[in-house]
């Protein structure tokens, strides 16, 4: 269990098939009367068989709480010899950490469904997104001491969560200020069309933060390469990055999950 996170699980009213309960850390080193942003964020596809297993996916799988300490307790050190960091990459990372210290986040951790195996994964989407904004949103905010400004809310999600996150956000993007994809499982044939419609909601509802992370080891690279570049044509701002690596759990652990964390802390 994270040192500098509180954990609460809860369960929440929702439909079986697309979610129930989600996992909450909150910082512990909050002062009395402070807040801070609010993301919410979405597992893989190799959790979506249990609730439990996937709210949980991210802190006993994916590296959550371990990244949340090593960037409290900066410089971060390397805890793998895979090399998923280069020497350069990391040495920014600590200057940027030297520079200014890492800040809080409230993380609210839901069940993501595999929507893919649904009888109609569109209406799954349409019932996962606003089950995320009706539901998850508004119960993360009431437990815990987050701004309520869409501009301090955010959604990211790793590989199946990526997509899922994604479509979430197209159909509510007045209740995220961002979107990020960690590894996001999509192809680049799909990357026009996401482009088109991240474009189309944008000029709606006003300017908003998107990150793609990806490695050089991951299958869908050529999906979030293709898509940072379909957006720049339209003159939407996104960071993407790449790190080396693979498409796994332990590149999560050691680099990937850290990326996210930070990208998000800094939008502040």
């Amino acid at each position: 269990m994270p040192q500098d996170l509180e954990v609460r699980d809860l369960a929440v009213a929702g439909d079986r098939a697309l979610g129930r309960r989600f996992t909450l850390f909150v910082p512990k080193s909050l002062k009395p009367e402070e807040k801070v942003p609010l993301l919410v964020l979405l597992h893989g596809k190799g959790e979506t068989g249990d609730e439990r297993m996937g709210a949980w996916a991210w802190v006993e799988r994916y590296g959550l709480g371990t990244a949340y300490d090593r960037l409290r307790r900066a410089p971060i050190a390397r805890t793998s010899k895979r090399g998923d960091w280069t020497e350069g990459r990391l040495a920014e990372v600590n200057a940027h950490l030297a520079a200014k210290a890492f800040q809080g986040l409230v993380i609210a951790c839901p069940y993501t469904p595999d929507v893919h195996r649904t009888s109609n994964p569109a209406a799954s989407l349409d019932g996962y997104a606003k089950w995320l904004a009706e539901v998850v949103v508004p119960r993360a905010r009431a437990e815990a001491p987050v701004f309520t400004e869409t501009a301090r809310t955010a959604l990211d999600g790793c590989s199946l969560g990526g997509y899922v996150g994604l479509e979430a956000f197209l159909r509510r993007p007045e209740v995220f200020g961002a979107w990020g994809g960690v590894q996001s499982a999509f192809g680049a044939h799909r990357a026009p069309g996401f482009a088109e419609r991240l474009a189309k909601a944008v000029a709606a509802v006003g300017p908003r933060d998107l990150h793609l992370l990806t490695s050089q080891g991951d299958p869908f690279l050529p999906g979030n390469q293709k898509l940072a570049a379909e957006l720049s044509k339209k003159q939407v701002p996104c960071t993407l990055r790449v790190l080396p690596g693979p498409h796994d759990q332990p590149w999560l652990r050691e680099a990937g999950t850290i990326e996210m964390l930070l990208w998000h802390a800094r939008r502040r």
